[in-house]
């Protein structure tokens, strides 16, 4: 519907609609009808003369007479008359060509959108050209595409036809007097078709500095079509007709139907056009992504509807292409009740299901047929989305489509788009329909159920006129009813499962072994890469394929590989358990209690606060007291005491209120690599590049035990709930058990080692979610480990970055870990899934950072604190700091304070200045 609006030009009453599927629109010349009343008598109709490679097209200009419309293959004779009166004092007879034929098309008579009226029977007619002297060449075009299509294969029709149309684009160019400005300076040019649902456009592209331009052939729908570059917000390449040709162009945001869908010759050109446009767009390529939408959308900033548009246009589905349309799922499952219930579970399709497997009697039947056929095996023989199921929803406002779709014929009334109860009860128990919806069902325009075009759509077999679709009894009229679809689809209920609808469309269970056992498995033409059409040397046989697989519908290209994550609803927010292995999301409880939930929300609220401005962080005061890159911080519960570790050997502590150092203490000759606070405040525990961990106890100001359990330097410590981790070098993270107690009375045995952690690197970055139940260790060759604390197991390992992983962290929320790298890049991954759902590249190294699962503060290479918007998916804000790399960061409780430690030896206060 949106791409009827689009497309509304003129009032003209020609439209490629007119046209055979694939086929051009050549040429047009000022014309007459000549009417043969008798031997003297003739009468003239004026209109417009439509060369086309299948057909003849005459517009009269009277909108009371039809269009005609006669098909080449169906001609007799194509001649133009003889001037036989040769004498020089009676005036010569204008040039005629006369067309005969067995059949002939009568459209909009009266200018009423309606099926076809086709005359079968010789009929003869007479044409005069307004511009005489073309008459002979216009013949010859005629002749030859006639021949072309009298021709026995398919394949060699097309050929033809196909040569033809490449003679005219050779013989034409872009006309430069086109441009908008005399100063543009054209960057390249070269032939293309624009693409407008069922059919294409042929003619040239032009993109200068300013502008791209496409040239129609024949000058029709307008001479040229124009977008600024400065106005382009989003571009896609397309695969049309599954070849990796099409480019499309939006100068909006959100609208559903693009500026203009281009369809190259070749790829080269293709992706040259592409990257052209892309230089003109800020971080293109870095926010069009189906990972950085993923983000936006487990959080909330963006709706059901936004999602499912983006991951579409992602997946190549375009309003421009019906065997590509977008799809929707269909969500509500009731249709009979007087009044819709969305708290009701009951009230929703299963959306971890197909269309297809929603009534187990017919997949039974399904299934049997499919274990007994030969491979390639399929279960529905046809698709959840194609061109008829796209105009079968959409024929009141689109009836030409349809029209065009059907050789000019309506479908039968009685199946026709008649109501929504029963539409959805055959996708629930037909044999052969398992179809999806379309955006439009949950957009704000219900005119597609309201024939208020007044179109005659026949009459069903109880006598009853075809009119608006009939409504559920929980609708009250058609915006009512679009308005109930939309809160469903952001209804609790989809939003907890559309995760599982998007693993059957997009994901990973969309092919293989998973779409068997979901039993999703579609016949095999409707898959991207299921056949190289290329390959296919007989060119009937390629055509054939080819209409085969646009008519029959696509498979969307596929997006995932893993697991879709669940969004973040509101009724899991804010938790900071997450579960293990063997417990269920559904399952979560918050972690706190009655009786503290005013503390933690004022804590929450002081957090979204301090985040809100982080921007306005500033250097309070800056200390050099290492004699090396400073490697960890750690600071007294009062805030009062700093002890921070360094390359250089040492720990040290710097208090605050005196802003002097007060203690310095070495352990070994060999780098400390971080620290930690024990609770109470009693000990500060240390790692060392010398394989050891070191207990420092802040009373007594001294060595109070030594952990030597690994073979190589240990990188990171981590503490909770009585145990303490340690990754190391050698490519294990060791966890223990000790108490604060045991470590100040020296008790020889308060180290029990509980588990080992093994990974295929050494072990750089660790971190523990904030209820301990999780851990997250990063290695050296990037790879990522998230395991379950509970039983000591791996749940997921993620290939992150390439090189070292510099910091590693879980969201507050435990739902997504985010992790920054020696390849410059920030990446974000899906606790539940593993899934790596945003990837954002920076000009340099980030080095160290804290974040709230949507703001990041990071330290980077050039010293300089950087502010990043992971949902936007670019940094926002540059802070300068330290006069080298960031090494380490810390922030307190209420994300107010932050201390950085760095390579130029320097430790910075930061605080926040509201």
């Amino acid at each position: 519907m949106a791409f009827v609006k689009k497309k509304e030009r003129s009032k003209e009453r020609f439209s490629l609609l007119l046209l055979d599927l694939e086929e051009y629109y050549f040429e047009q010349h000022t014309a007459y009808r000549v009417i043969h009343n008798n031997e003297a008598e003739k009468s003239k109709v004026r209109g417009s003369l439509k060369i086309c490679s299948k057909s003849l097209i005459f517009e009269p200009e009277p909108i009371a007479e039809p269009i005609i419309k006669i098909p080449l293959r169906d001609c007799i004779k194509i001649e133009e008359l003889d001037q036989k009166e040769q004498n020089p004092f009676i005036e010569k007879k204008e040039d005629e060509f006369t067309v005969l034929c067995r059949q002939v098309c009568y459209i909009k008579e009266n200018n009423i959108v309606a099926p076809h009226k086709i005359l079968r029977g010789e009929h003869e007619f007479f044409f005069q050209l307004e511009a005489s002297g073309k008459t002979e060449d216009v013949v010859q075009t005629l002749l030859q595409l006639y021949r072309a299509s009298c021709l026995d294969k398919l394949g060699d029709q097309t050929a033809m036809i196909e040569a033809n149309l490449q003679s005219r684009l050779a013989r034409t160019s872009f006309d430069k007097n086109s441009f908008q400005c005399v100063s543009e300076k054209p960057h390249m040019e070269c032939e293309a078709e624009m693409v407008t649902p069922l059919v294409t456009n042929p003619g040239h592209v032009c993109i200068t500095d300013q502008n791209l331009y496409f040239q129609p052939l024949s000058g029709y729908p307008e001479p040229v079509v124009q977008i600024k570059l400065r106005s382009i917000r989003r571009i896609y390449k397309r695969r049309h007709g599954l070849r990796p040709l099409g480019l499309e162009v939006f100068c909006t945001e959100n609208d559903l139907c693009s500026d203009v869908y281009l369809k190259l010759y070749n790829s080269k050109d293709r992706d040259e056009l592409y990257y052209y446009i892309a230089t003109f767009l800020e971080n293109h390529m870095a926010e069009h992504t189906a990972e950085s939408y993923m983000l936006q959308w487990q959080r909330g900033h963006i709706t059901n509807y936004q999602y499912l548009l983006h991951l579409n246009n992602l997946a190549d589905r375009s309003c421009n292409d019906l065997s590509q349309y977008p799809v929707f799922p269909w969500v509500i499952a009731d249709y009979s009740s007087a009044e819709l219930d969305l708290m009701n579970p009951e009230t929703f399709r299963n959306l971890s299901k197909p269309v297809g497997a929603l009534n187990e009697e017919r997949l039974e039947r399904l299934l049997e047929r499919y274990r007994d056929m030969p491979d390639p095996k399929f279960i529905y023989g046809s698709h959840y989305s194609s061109p008829g199921y796209v105009l079968f929803y959409l024929v009141r406002v689109a009836p030409e489509y349809m029209l065009c779709l059907q050789n000019g014929r309506y479908d039968h009334a009685d199946r026709m788009f008649n109501s929504i109860a029963e539409t959805w009860k055959n996708c629930l128990d037909g044999a052969t329909d398992f179809k999806e919806l379309i955006p439009e069902f949950y957009g704000s325009d219900p005119s597609f159920i309201v024939n208020s075009l007044k179109l005659d759509l026949g009459k069903k077999q109880g006598g009853k006129m075809v009119q608006d679709v009939h409504l559920p009894p929980w609708a009250n009229d058609p915006e009512g009813f679009l308005q109930k679809n939309r809160e469903a689809l952001e209804s609790q209920y989809v939003s907890e499962h559309l995760h599982e609808w998007i693993d059957l469309i997009f994901g990973f269970k969309q092919k293989g072994s998973e779409a068997i056992a979901a039993h999703n498995v579609f016949h095999p033409l409707t898959y991207e890469g299921s056949i190289d059409c290329d390959s296919i040397e007989d060119p009937d046989q390629k055509i054939a394929m080819l209409t085969q697989i646009l008519e029959f519908g696509q498979t969307p290209t596929q997006l995932f590989t893993s697991p879709h994550p669940q969004r973040i609803t509101p009724k899991f927010q804010n938790q900071s358990r997450t579960p293990s292995r063997s417990t269920s999301f559904h399952e979560l409880s918050p972690a706190s209690t009655s009786q503290d939930s005013s503390f933690e929300d004022l804590t929450e609220e002081s957090k979204k606060l301090s985040w809100s401005n982080i921007r306005k962080l500033k250097m309070v005061s800056k200390n050099k007291i290492h004699k090396e890159a400073v490697t960890g911080v750690a600071v007294t519960c009062n805030g009062s005491s700093v002890f921070t570790t360094s390359q250089d050997s040492t720990l040290k502590m710097f208090s605050k209120e005196s802003n002097a150092l007060k203690r310095s203490m070495s352990f070994s000759n060999m780098a400390l690599s971080s620290c930690l606070m024990l609770p109470e405040d009693t000990t500060v525990v240390c790692s060392s590049w010398d394989n050891n961990v070191y207990f420092y106890s802040v009373a007594y100001g001294r060595r109070q035990g030594t952990i030597m359990g690994h073979d190589d330097a240990v990188s990171k410590i981590c503490w909770r709930d009585n145990r303490l981790y340690t990754a190391s070098w050698d490519s294990t993270v060791k966890v223990w058990s000790c108490t604060p107690d045991d470590i100040s009375s020296n008790n020889r045995n308060q180290f029990q080692l509980l588990a080992e952690l093994e990974h295929e690197a050494g072990v750089n970055a660790m971190h523990l979610n904030p209820a301990g139940t999780m851990l997250v260790s990063a290695t050296k060759e990037g790879s990522v480990s998230i395991w379950d604390i509970t039983t000591f197991g791996l749940l997921h390992q993620v290939s992150c970055h390439s090189g070292t992983v510099y910091d590693i962290a879980f969201s507050p929320d435990s739902r997504h870990i985010l992790s920054v790298g020696e390849n410059r890049c920030l990446k974000v991954i899906d606790v539940q899934t593993g899934m790596l759902i945003s990837s954002v590249v920076s000009e340099e190294q980030q080095r160290c950072f804290c974040w709230d699962g949507y703001t990041v503060l990071s330290g980077s290479q050039s010293g300089e604190l950087m502010i990043w918007d992971l949902i936007a998916g670019k940094f926002t804000e540059r802070i300068p700091g330290h006069s080298g790399p960031v090494t380490t960061m810390w922030m307190n409780e209420q994300c107010s304070s932050v201390i950085t430690g760095g390579e130029d030896k320097q430790i910075i206060f930061w605080k926040l200045q509201f």
